[in-house]
């Protein structure tokens, strides 16, 4: 069975590294025409320019742009339709995981988690959401974390803010249902990514990477951590037609670490 989205146009926030950049990559292997979409300029055309270079042909751009504001939001949004054609393919990835003790979370804190988190992804779909309607086809994915589902303390406030995101899913799941629309979370537990690498550089008992991996790894089932290709192949499958059965899903991505379902 060959996976296929040709002729189809994506917008990936957070497109220049970790999950982001992989998920553009298996998207542009599949045939898509891809708008990835982050801060930092040189950091977008690096990536640009590297899935350039492994995919001969590929309509990639690379739009700088703030989605944690309404005005970064509009730009990625009409600078995409612009490079791009149509958006009928969105993936909400941007984020970061702020966290600590709910009593040393402040307003502005709490405030710039939901504006990238939770308005970014509202802003977004709400900009190529009558585009989708109007052809009577679009896929939507919110990667989201496995905390959203089973918070513990010291979780807020992005625990709060993802679970939030899988609220959004369920209802633009209903709402976009007849319209072809099909809107999916995917829960990230522990995959090597730039965030795992950043833990390991940072960790203080002086373990070589594959030994911090070894030990991230201790509390999952399958014994490793992810890899963003598995991850990026499930989302290019949601966004197919051999996924056209699925919405309304918060699927797990974690190697059966999560307790819950």
């Amino acid at each position: 069975m060959q996976i296929r989205l040709d002729g189809h146009a994506a917008l990936i926030t957070g497109g220049s590294k970790g999950l982001g950049l992989a998920m553009a990559e298996a998207f542009v292997e599949a045939g898509a025409s891809v708008a990835i979409v982050a801060r930092r300029p040189a950091e977008l055309e690096k990536a640009r320019a590297g899935i350039a270079g492994r995919f001969q042909g590929a309509r990639i751009a690379a739009i700088p742009a703030d989605v944690s504001t309404a005005e970064g939001c509009a730009k990625a949004a009409e600078q995409a339709a612009a490079a791009l054609g149509p958006i009928d393919i969105l993936v909400n990835n941007a984020g970061t995981s702020q966290r600590g003790p709910f009593m040393e979370v402040d307003d502005a804190l709490w405030q710039a988690d939901l504006d990238l988190k939770l308005f970014a992804a509202i802003r977004l779909t709400r900009a190529v959401w009558p585009g989708m309607q109007a052809r009577r086809w679009g896929r939507v994915i919110n990667v989201l974390s496995t905390q959203a589902k089973t918070p513990g303390g010291g979780g807020a406030p992005t625990a709060v803010s993802r679970a939030a995101g899988m609220a959004l899913t369920k209802v633009l799941s209903h709402e976009g249902a007849p319209h072809g629309i099909l809107v999916n979370g995917l829960m990230v537990g522990i995959i090597e990514s730039d965030q795992w690498v950043r833990r390991h550089a940072s960790d203080t008992r002086g373990l070589s990477w594959e030994q911090w991996k070894a030990d991230a790894a201790k509390g999952v089932p399958l014994g490793r951590l992810g890899k963003a290709e598995e991850f990026a192949a499930l989302a290019v499958f949601l966004c197919s037609e051999q996924g056209g059965y699925v919405t309304g899903t918060a699927i797990n991505v974690d190697g059966g670490r999560s307790p819950a379902m």
